[in-house]
């Protein structure tokens, strides 16, 4: 990706200082989602190193993975899972419980959404720390699918989450980086 792109996208993220909390930059994509032009520049830039191949589903990551995913999976030909918060789902669910920064969590998606062997994208907004999205990674692999990698429009290096995926052997794609947390 060249650097026009990712300074595109950079200039369409909104920085909010000392959100959730005070020291903390949050970095919210909602700006990205109203903009026509940078929304279809970050989903053609995700979908691009797997235009033609075969990809069954993409799992997007509650709830800002479930946009990006939804218009990815549609780019592919592919179906969506969504990977929900305990309690939200209707049907029959498998669940993980997940590390957050502070505590832990539990995530779930629906025991049919996958069958063993099914080629699966793992899409949300951002990575960090990698909590929630090595809880999916380790959801999906339990339900026997084959992460062909995790996507996100933003990596936060320094906190370490792009790193925890590659230890679990998935191929992690981002768009921009962000210093800091």
């Amino acid at each position: 990706m060249n650097a026009t792109v990712q300074s595109e996208l950079i200039s369409s993220i909104r920085s909010i200082p000392d959100y959730p909390k005070p020291g903390v930059m949050f970095r919210d994509i909602t700006t990205l989602l109203g903009n026509p032009k940078a929304f279809r520049r970050a989903i053609d830039e995700l979908v691009q190193p797997y235009a033609g191949t075969k990809i069954e589903k993409i799992a997007g990551i509650e709830a800002r993975g479930f946009i990006l995913g939804g218009a990815i999976a549609h780019q592919l030909a592919a179906g969506f899972v969504p990977i929900r918060k305990k309690g939200k789902l209707p049907h029959d669910t498998v669940r993980i419980a997940y590390s957050l920064e502070y505590g832990v969590d539990e995530m779930e998606m629906h025991r049919d959404a996958i069958q063993p062997g099914e080629k699966v994208i793992l899409v949300d907004d951002l990575i960090a720390t990698g909590g929630t999205a090595e809880g999916a990674v380790k959801l999906l692999k339990q339900m026997g699918a084959e992460i062909v990698a995790a996507c996100f429009i933003i990596d936060l290096p320094e906190l370490g989450g792009r790193k925890k995926l590659e230890a679990l052997g998935v191929n992690v794609r981002t768009l921009i980086e962000f210093a800091g947390h």
